[in-house]
């Protein structure tokens, strides 16, 4: 914020040393109905919803992109992420379910199932190209996935998205608008501001001892760790975000 009020507020909040001023100023920040007709209109429509955990943000993302979809009479499109283990595919079914369905909070921020409408709010998860702008937290706007053809499938792989859903098992990039970004020039082909997200990989180490047979389980309630290799693309709904991402962000 470039606000000096608050800002000299939010100095005096870190060490607990408010005052009756501060209060005042912050009744002044409040939404209240007198101020705010409806949230379907602007700008409150495209505020983001705030939670605290990260399974939370993905539950009300996940509904939302559905929302968006149908509200364009599109299928929704998922992204999947490609899992590995030394250097191979995962095969077993249940535990490729398990990785894809764990929250990113536990696979460095790289989602196993991406949901995307073209329009949609996205946020950066990783950092793609610091001297560029294309950071951690980074917003955009979803304009377009560029993937292999013959890597969609129907195949349903979770219960959380409608029938019709296609999964891209390959996709090579996403493209996303950032008005953010410090790229100076526009790219060959492409209009302003919009950007190429390559997917990244990154490696977690995941408990899996309760999809192993029973045989085959550590005694003594020992762990079974799997270090497994994601490459995916960097990016999750922003319709939600956590609070902690959100620091530092306004409406605009």
């Amino acid at each position: 914020t470039e606000d000096p009020r608050y800002l000299q507020l939010l100095e005096r909040l870190r060490h607990g040393q408010c005052n009756y001023d501060d209060y005042e100023l912050l009744l002044t920040r409040v939404v209240g109905q007198s101020s705010v007709g409806s949230l379907h209109d602007e700008p409150w429509n495209k505020a983001p919803i705030l939670v605290f955990r990260n399974e939370v943000q993905t539950q009300l993302n996940n509904k939302a992109a559905i929302h968006k979809a149908a509200e364009m009479r599109q299928a929704p499109i998922i992204c999947v992420a490609q899992d590995t283990c030394k250097g191979k595919p995962i095969e077993d079914s249940i535990l490729v379910k398990k990785l894809l369905e764990l929250s990113d909070s536990k696979t460095e921020h790289l989602p196993g199932l991406l949901p995307l409408v073209p329009e949609m709010p996205v946020i950066l998860t990783q950092n793609v190209a610091i001297e560029l702008g294309l950071i951690n937290g980074m917003n955009g706007i979803f304009r377009q996935l560029v993937y292999e053809e013959d890597s969609v499938s129907t195949e349903i792989l979770s219960e959380t998205f409608p029938s019709n859903t296609q999964y891209i098992r390959k996709p090579s990039y996403a493209l996303v608008e950032i008005v953010k970004s410090k790229i100076e020039c526009n790219l060959e082909q492409l209009q302003s501001n919009l950007i190429p997200i390559p997917l990244m990989e990154q490696t977690f180490r995941i408990d899996i001892a309760d999809v192993l047979p029973k045989y085959k389980r550590p005694k003594s309630n020992r762990k079974a760790i799997l270090s497994v290799k994601r490459r995916a693309l960097p990016l999750v709904p922003a319709y939600c975000i956590t609070t902690h991402k959100i620091q530092g962000q306004t409406l605009s």
